[in-house]
């Protein structure tokens, strides 16, 4: 999903050799006096709020430049001769054909400035806190090219700031996931999608196994994955999903890798598949191991091949030097298996109506052991749909203190299974705290529920109060990672609303308390994702590549953290001319070669830039990636 309040913007100072036969109107460009000239420029520039937001909008043949403080606006366009004026790019400009980028300063066709006077008396409101002024139209000639447009600031007709923008991908994001107290804690496995459900899917307990492969060998017996489902088999379950990512070693022939690496793969599912009768899910995937070649030759007399292209590689290792290679290359020969498992239950041959029967009996026995037992019988009947969530309101438990964890389980479930009920839950939950007043787990419970309900704006909360509610969980024997956990989606919560009453002040401070605890916990791909997110959006870029760097550079990244990583880092020419980065590069192309290739799209298109390409180090990886 794309959706920011404005395009992030990307300042370049350039320097004052300017040599370009097109019309320049009547904008200086000024050299060494560039600082006097632009003083004030550059000082409402300093000191413009991280929020601020700025962008050019293309309406058809129109071009709008776009912002969401007047008042920002009105500093900055305050004098007759400050203005701005667009500069019209073409995709062209970096075709692979094409010569070494010339470093000019107007890269396309530059529009006819628009200065300060016409800049008010244009603005208009638009959508939502906007404000809007026409500042051009695109040639005819253009209409049907791939476009992008930059931002010349100017001060008293001087140039004082050259912008690319650029789009960052962007999706809503959540609180940390908290999980909710059943019989234990429970988490869910949220991934990252445009969708506003807020619904949970119950996890089933997963686990991960490495495999390695030798040489040319593509089948997998019994006796190869029997110590695997010899594991599997003492903790009682079942597998009822295998994702599997296989990765070949880089000599030899891709697309013979890639075969390899899928029978492997397959083999390996059909030998677990072996020892249970229920069909277990699948999915593969297969990619060449130039991670961890390009890691592992790192201090080596083989680093000379770090800076050749993948097919030269091919070339210097054909032969003799493969066979000398192989101590690296048998390291690469692997398999990751992702198994989620789920447990053997007594009861999964009853029907939902036969089950309800015997919980209810059960209870009225006062059979609690076998209640619990049950119960999640029940619940796994609503999981794979096969009873609706109805049922549970029919499942008769007293209130009484040796049902509790019972009714815990019940209340905790139902908003598990919707989102929506929770203010419904909340409520139970106090009514059960009555009850148990010592309980660590309903405790636990209505703690996280209160936050999100916080979030959602759906119950009045006193911040102060809710603080020690939290910090008093440790009072409960609870793992102190939770309780800092939710201290992190505090403060996560506390920011928003600072952000909303524009008191950037406390605000960052919030953002620095969550920047200096999240490392307490540990976090789940999706809060990695989801916590990225959100310190890029409140404009600390520098904080959401720190999280994710440690992240992006093993084979078995999150694809979704590996791309955002890209969105984030792409514009750095710091970073991406570090050998490391190439490595962090072709794990993308690996992943997902359509992807990566589209980051190089006009923002229109739905790219970060096409001016990405500006980065020769960018552009050979592009070419050889992305163009026949």
């Amino acid at each position: 999903m794309k959706g920011k309040p404005l395009i992030l913007s990307l300042f370049l100072l350039l320097s004052a050799s300017y040599v370009l036969s097109q019309n320049t109107y009547d904008i200086v460009f000024p050299g060494t006096d560039r600082d006097q000239k632009c003083k004030l420029c550059f000082q409402i520039f300093n000191q413009k709020p991280s929020e601020v937001k700025f962008s050019i909008k293309r309406e058809n043949d129109k071009l709008f430049f776009e912002v969401n403080d007047r008042n920002w606006f009105n500093l900055l366009f305050n004098n007759a001769g400050d203005g701005v004026a667009v500069d019209i790019v073409m995709k062209d400009r970096y075709a692979c054909e094409s010569e070494p980028i010339n470093n000019t300063q107007i890269k396309g066709d530059l529009l006819k400035p628009v200065y300060s006077k016409e800049l008010k008396s244009g603005l208009k409101t638009y959508d939502d806190n906007r404000f809007r002024v026409l500042v051009g139209k695109i040639p005819d000639g253009l209409l049907n090219d791939k476009l992008e447009f930059n931002i010349l600031f100017l001060s008293n007709k001087n140039l004082c700031r050259y912008y690319v923008i650029y789009d960052l991908e962007f999706y809503a994001w959540d609180l940390l996931d908290m999980g909710m107290y059943l019989d234990s804690l429970t988490y869910s496995p949220k991934e990252i999608k445009a969708s506003a459900d807020k619904d949970y899917v119950i996890r089933n307990k997963t686990l991960k196994f490495k495999i390695p492969f030798k040489k040319n060998k593509s089948s997998y017996s019994q006796a190869d994955i029997k110590p695997i489902y010899d594991s599997l088999r003492l903790t009682d379950f079942n597998i009822k999903t295998i994702n599997i990512k296989a990765y070949a070693s880089i000599e030899g022939v891709a697309h013979r890798n890639i075969e390899l690496q899928q029978l492997r793969a397959n083999s390996i599912v059909s030998a677990l598949q072996s020892f249970q009768k229920s069909t277990i899910k699948t999915q593969v995937s297969s990619s060449e191991n130039w991670v961890e070649f390009f890691n592992d030759i790192k201090g080596t007399k083989y680093e000379f091949l770090s800076s050749l292209t993948k097919e030269g590689v091919r070339e210097k290792i054909a032969g003799a030097l493969s066979r000398e290679m192989e101590p690296i290359f048998k390291n690469h020969r692997k398999a990751v298996l992702e198994l989620e498992l789920e447990k053997k239950d007594k009861y999964s041959a009853e029907s939902a109506n036969a089950l309800l029967a015997i919980f209810n009996k059960a209870v009225a026995l006062g059979k609690v052991g076998e209640a619990k037992e049950i119960q999640n019988s029940i619940f796994e009947k609503i999981k794979i749909k096969e009873a609706s969530a109805d049922i549970l309101q029919k499942m008769t438990i007293p209130k009484e203190v040796k049902f509790a964890k019972i009714l815990n389980k019940n209340a905790a479930y139902k908003y598990m299974l919707d989102f929506r009920q929770a203010l419904i839950v909340y409520n139970e939950l106090l009514a059960l705290e009555k009850l148990v007043p010592r309980d660590r787990e309903i405790k636990y419970n209505l703690a996280a529920l209160k936050i999100v309900l916080w979030r959602f704006k759906a119950i009045d909360v006193d911040e102060e109060a809710l603080q020690k509610q939290i910090l008093a969980l440790k009072n409960y024997v609870l793992p102190s990672s939770l309780i800092a956990r939710m201290m992190v989606n505090y403060h996560i919560i506390k920011a928003e609303n600072l952000m909303e009453k524009k008191d950037y002040t406390n605000k960052d401070q919030s953002i620095t308390f969550i920047h200096n605890n999240y490392k307490k916990f540990p976090l789940s791909d999706y809060d990695y994702l989801s916590l990225a997110q959100f310190f890029s959006y409140y404009a600390s870029h520098d904080m959401a590549v720190e999280l994710l760097d440690r992240k992006v550079r093993s084979i078995d990244v999150d694809e979704d953290l590996l791309f955002y990583y890209l969105n984030l880092t792409l514009i750095n020419k710091q970073l991406t001319r570090d050998p490391n980065y190439r490595t962090i590069m072709l794990n993308a192309i690996n992943m997902n070669q359509q992807r990566f290739c589209k980051l190089f799209n006009s923002v229109e298109n739905g790219g970060v830039t096409f001016q990405l390409l500006e980065d020769e180090y960018l552009r050979k990886a592009y070419c050889e990636s992305c163009e026949d």
